[in-house]
Parts: C-alpha cells; structure tokens; sequence
C-alpha cells in the first residue's frame, strides 16, 4: 500500500473562491489532489500560528497556506502577515527536527488559477517524498 499523506490547506477566500465556488470535485477533474482539505479563510492573514501547528497534532503530513500575491492583498498585508506566520511554523519545526518543508506559503492570484491547482500537486509530491509526519507516531 503506497502512502496517501494528508494535507491541510489554508486558503484565502480570493485566492480560493473560484476554484472552490463550483464544486470540490471540479478541481480533482483538473488535477487537484484528493487528499488536501481545503479550509477557507476570509483572508490568509487570520490564520493563527496555533491552527498550523494544530494541523499537524491533528495528523495531518503536511500544510500550506495560499493566499493573494505579496504586493495585490486584498486584505491590504494579510498574505505577508501569513508568510511570516508559516515561516515561524517552519522554524518550529525545524527545531524539533521535523523537516520544515512540511509547511509552505504559497502567493497566488486570485481566482481561478492553474496556480491554485499546481501548489496543491507540488506540496502533494513534496509531502509524498518526505513520508509520513513523525506526529502521528505521537497521539495517544
């Protein structure tokens, strides 16, 4: 049985809300990974750095964050704000020996983009290299 790593992803309402709009499935014909859980955010900039980390004492292998390009949030700053959030998550784990590449923060254009599609087959194929989250070994 290969590994099927489950993937958490953080995404901002614009960023999202025409790739999701529709209908979940619409994404997978197009590529999407099944395996991410998609939860939107009205912008990427409320996530808090306790819901990442809380993702992965869920179980999850790996997370992301897509919000808007660094320079066009629609929130004014919101997707930097969640940048520095990811990169003090990497940091965690790193410390904890836990390969930091199991988070990303990902800038994408708002609506229906290839690009929403593509974070998803990258993290998938990065998380897929990495195995399974040392977590999980942890719960009891």
């Amino acid at each position: 049985m290969s590994f099927i790593p489950d993937i958490q992803a953080f995404c901002c309402h614009y960023t999202s809300q025409q790739s999701c709009a529709e209908n979940h499935g619409g994404l997978q014909e197009d590529g999407f990974p099944e395996n991410i859980t998609i939860n939107r955010l009205s912008c990427s900039g409320m996530i808090k750095v306790s819901a990442l980390l809380q993702a992965f004492e869920n179980g999850a292998d790996g997370v992301y964050v897509a919000g808007c390009p660094k320079d066009e949030c629609h929130n004014i700053m919101g997707s930097q704000r969640a940048a520095k959030k990811v990169a003090a998550v990497k940091k965690a784990l790193a410390e904890l020996d836990v390969e930091p590449e199991r988070i990303e923060m990902y800038h994408l254009e708002r609506g229906l983009s290839p690009q929403f599609i593509a974070a998803g087959q990258e993290m998938e194929a990065r998380i897929k290299e990495l195995g399974p989250s040392p977590f999980k070994g942890e719960k009891k």
